[in-house]
């Protein structure tokens, strides 16, 4: 177990702050568990637990995306909080990352109804920017966005300094609490939830055109020599050649229609 020093706390206060704005802008992405963690790891010195414990989120989280109005659950504080107990608890087994990938899902939930109340008093704010959108007041309208934006960083901030201030030895110890059989249950409730991201991945990217690419992918996989460099530079090959070939076609040069309508687009682009 480990206590997190003053340093590191106003640190992982800051990387919450920018996850929680993230969580909406979805600019820079540093809500995705994969950064998030990353960064709680790095800053309070355990990178590798961060990274390890990122990943495996990333993997539940694949399918979860803002759609308009339509929020996917909370990334950001599940990514930051889980990351936190991890750190706080000292434990940096697979069994330990499961677990606390297993409080993540819950802890998403808890993000939702958060960012429900910040939209909430969100809508005063809406009106006051219309009245100095009307009065041509561009200096107060930019004052209540980011106001509004400040307080989405706030909702992730604000948890994340509380569970920074339970002592290490308190979270260790309710760690421990957990049975087995509850440690076990939610490994395997984390690894369904995986599977539903997945499946979800899956049903966003079925295309003929993606397909033969997804195979080659687990096929790749086996081969345990290759580095994830090599990996890396493999896709990125495969998808210039595609690319390239895609452009010249087989009916002279025209690029065909596909079953993929956002596809068209972007090709038309």
């Amino acid at each position: 177990m480990m206590d997190i020093s003053l340093i590191s706390a106003i640190l992982v206060v800051v990387v919450a702050f920018l996850a929680g704005m993230e969580g909406i802008l979805d600019q820079f992405q540093f809500h995705q568990p994969l950064i998030a963690c990353t960064l709680i790891g790095l800053v309070t010195g355990n990178l590798a637990a961060g990274v390890a414990l990122g990943g495996t989120l990333q993997l539940v989280a694949l399918g979860w995306a803002n759609i308009g109005a339509a929020v996917a659950p909370d990334t950001a504080l599940a990514s930051v909080a889980a990351a936190i107990i991890l750190i706080k608890g000292g434990d940096f087994s697979l069994q330990a990352i499961s677990v606390a990938q297993g409080l993540a899902i819950p802890l998403a939930v808890a993000g939702l109804f958060l960012t429900m109340i910040v939209r909430t008093i969100s809508v005063g704010l809406v009106h006051g920017a219309d009245a100095a959108a009307e009065r041509g007041d561009f200096g107060a309208l930019e004052r209540y966005h980011l106001l509004a934006l400040s307080l989405q960083g706030l909702r992730i901030a604000i948890p994340a300094a509380a569970f920074l201030a339970i002592p290490a030895d308190a979270v260790r110890s309710a760690l421990e609490l957990m049975p087995d059989w509850l440690q076990g249950g939610m490994q395997v409730g984390g690894g369904m939830v995986v599977a539903v991201g997945f499946a979800m991945v899956i049903n966003m990217m079925a295309t003929r055109e993606v397909w033969p690419f997804f195979a080659l992918g687990f096929a790749l996989a086996a081969v345990t020599q290759l580095t994830l460099i090599a990996m890396g530079t493999i896709g990125v090959a495969m998808a210039l050649i595609y690319l390239n070939l895609s452009k010249k076609g087989g009916n002279g040069g025209a690029v065909s229609a596909s079953n993929d309508p956002i596809g068209d687009i972007l090709d038309d682009y």
